[in-house]
């Protein structure tokens, strides 16, 4: 099943009832279902082609997912598949219809979805992956080393604070108590020795 291009199977189909069934029609209802609403839903041998087509072309498009799928010889069949389709819908009367076209629209996209995943897949490849090194262990860590206990530093002595200096008294209080402190000049008593005119009184004279 990887190299065999699954869209090959409804556009066989439908080549069997071209050629083989010329009176089966593509159009007339087959199967009618009546929806909840009321209305008939008329499936006709073309609906159904289309939706193994749509179906089928997801299988194609999950299978060339796949790593190592899609090599050249699928890629070569889908477009073989491809391209005999697009000549009978050209060149043949009974292909040329909607539905013919569809399916050939389909077998277009599987060629076209192999060729973008292998160009995927390529620049993947392309890529080098970042490589990973291992995580090395962790080596334990070092066992602490006890270290002797810091020795209290001596507070140092209080220093006395100096004394307050006296105030200094202002110079007018200064002046003041020197000028108290000075004795006052004693009076000069006049000797009676001395007479005005610097000769000394005469005795009186005796009797």
């Amino acid at each position: 099943m990887v190299g065999f291009p699954l869209l090959l199977v409804p556009l066989a189909v439908y080549n069997i009832i071209a050629f083989l069934m010329p009176g089966v029609s593509f159009t007339d209802p087959l199967i009618r279902l009546t929806l909840l609403s009321g209305e008939q839903w008329q499936i006709t041998l073309s609906d159904m082609l289309l939706a193994a087509g749509v179906l089928l072309l997801l299988l194609e498009v999950i299978k060339g997912a796949r790593p190592g799928a899609k090599y050249l010889t699928d890629h070569l069949l889908s477009l073989i598949v491809f391209g005999a389709a697009a000549a009978e819908f050209v060149l043949w009367p009974k292909f040329g219809n909607s539905t013919y076209c569809l399916l050939t629209l389909l077998a277009l996209v599987d060629f076209i979805s192999g060729i973008a995943l292998r160009t995927r897949r390529r620049a993947v490849v392309a890529t080098p992956a970042p490589s990973v090194s291992k995580p090395q262990p962790e080596a334990p860590p070092p066992a602490p080393v006890a270290q002797p206990a810091p020795r209290p530093e001596p507070e140092p002595a209080p220093v006395a604070a100096p004394p307050p200096a006296a105030p200094v008294p202002p110079a007018t209080s200064v002046a003041e108590s020197v000028l108290l402190d000075q004795p006052a000049p004693k009076p000069t008593v006049p000797s009676p020795d001395l007479q005005p005119g610097g000769q000394p009184p005469s005795d009186p004279p005796q009797r």
